[in-house]
């Protein structure tokens, strides 16, 4: 699989088995009380202990302040944290140093000044991720909302850290995202669902059929 993949969202045993088993190179587990997706850490640790060394476990956070990303760290046996809220170059920065994991920043995208608006995390977080930005008139949460952006937007463009692509994805377009995007790496949610918060084995071995061919 030249492609990694990022099954994120997970909640359940047999799920991780499905997302290990399949190939994924990191599993995604919620920290966001809004989510359906949402877990504790306590349930995150029980499901991050059967997954293997080499794939990452990474824990998505939106804003947290010290003391819940400490609880989160303390008790989720992961391996790196996503930032999904509005955390400032500064504040990334500030995390990482702090709590000594490895750092994603998602950025959220709806046009070019978005993909610009990047650089400035470069510096200081060990990839990027880049997702559709949640529209404005509509209740959405900050992802995880089955919405896909212009891919053309990321593709050319050259990047100093690793990253990966998000939003709307499912094993019916993930061949073309990853051909237009250029992505080395894509993030799976709401694609391998059958409804919000409940994940499919059958949709994630779908999904990651299709990855191991691309």
């Amino acid at each position: 699989m030249t492609v990694e993949v990022k099954i994120c969202g997970l909640s359940t045993p047999e799920t991780v088995a499905a997302a290990v088993a399949g190939g994924a190179r990191s599993v995604g587990f919620v920290f966001y009380p809004g989510s359906p997706r949402s877990v504790t850490p306590e349930e995150a640790g029980r499901l991050s202990a059967a997954v293997p060394a080499g794939i990452t476990r990474v824990g998505v956070v939106v804003d947290r302040d010290d003391a819940g990303l400490e609880e989160i760290v303390a008790g989720a046996g992961l391996d790196m944290l996503q930032l999904h809220g509005a955390e400032t170059p500064e504040r990334a920065a500030e995390i990482k140093r702090r709590f000594g994991l490895a750092v994603m920043k998602a950025v959220p995208i709806a046009g070019v000044e978005d993909v610009a608006r990047a650089g400035a995390y470069e510096d200081v977080v060990d990839r990027l991720m880049f997702d559709a930005k949640p529209p404005k008139d509509v209740e959405a949460l900050p992802g995880g909302n089955a919405l896909s952006f212009d891919w053309e937007l990321l593709g050319g463009h050259q990047w100093q850290k690793p990253w990966t692509l998000a939003g709307g994805l499912d094993a019916g377009n993930v061949a073309a995202a990853v051909r237009a995007s250029g992505a080395p790496a894509v993030d799976v949610s709401s694609g391998v669902e059958e409804r919000p918060g409940v994940k499919s084995v059958d949709k994630i071995d779908a999904f990651l059929a299709v990855a191991r061919d691309l």
